[in-house]
């Protein structure tokens, strides 16, 4: 069964098999991501974020539930990979301004 995510939430997973500049495109100028402690703002940073985890993780992201909860899309995606605790589900934490994502916060 084929998972229905909105446009932009989507293409940013799409995006993640490897692209940081289809990433950082996903997200408004002035996005904020929070992942493993870091907090990243900007186009720019969350590139960077991106290409970083890409160059030190080789993984695969299945999102498999996605749900509405305080005001957030929370999409679940088993990661599976080189990284410690493989295979993970991972929660994302979308907040979506247009068809564009303002937020996003990663949590295990």
């Amino acid at each position: 069964m084929q998972l229905e995510l909105p446009t932009p939430i989507a293409a940013y997973f799409t995006a993640d098999e490897g692209d940081s500049e289809a990433i950082s495109q996903c997200f408004t100028e002035t996005a904020v991501v929070t992942d493993e402690g870091h907090t990243h703002h900007g186009q720019a940073a969350i590139k960077q974020w991106k290409a970083e985890a890409t160059t030190k993780y080789q993984y695969t992201s299945e999102p498999f539930a996605c749900e509405h909860k305080d005001g957030k899309l929370v999409v679940t995606s088993r990661l599976t990979g080189n990284f410690p605790g493989s295979p993970v589900n991972l929660r994302f934490f979308f907040g979506l301004e247009g068809d564009k994502i303002a937020s996003l916060e990663v949590i295990p």
